[in-house]
């Protein structure tokens, strides 16, 4: 093989991985909210029972002054020693990382 037709051969694959992730993004850019709020509820679970949860389905962007990240918007609410905590989440549309959090 000379260097002609190894060249071809990663110029070929590296495109095919571009046509690839673009096709895929696509056809679902963003991760499943459902999944997502299971991932949340499962790391809130850890530490308390949970009362209730809720996410909204569309995505919004939320800047953090640098970038923005479309997100899905959520909420969780649980009883510790017998006060309600209630919390509203952030979370990345495409990773399902918690992008913010606070008590409310």
């Amino acid at each position: 093989m000379n260097l002609k037709d190894f060249t071809i051969g990663v110029v070929t694959g590296m495109a095919a991985a571009v046509i690839v992730k673009e096709m895929s993004n696509r056809v679902a850019p963003f991760a499943n909210p459902d999944h997502i709020l299971a991932n949340i509820k499962d790391e809130f679970k850890k530490h308390a029972p949970i009362d209730g949860s809720w996410i909204y389905m569309k995505t919004e962007n939320f800047s953090n002054g640098f970038t923005e990240t479309p997100v899905y918007r959520g909420g969780i609410s649980r009883t510790i020693n017998g006060e309600p905590e209630n919390y509203e989440f952030a979370a990345d549309a495409r990773s399902g990382a918690i992008v913010d959090i606070k008590q409310i």
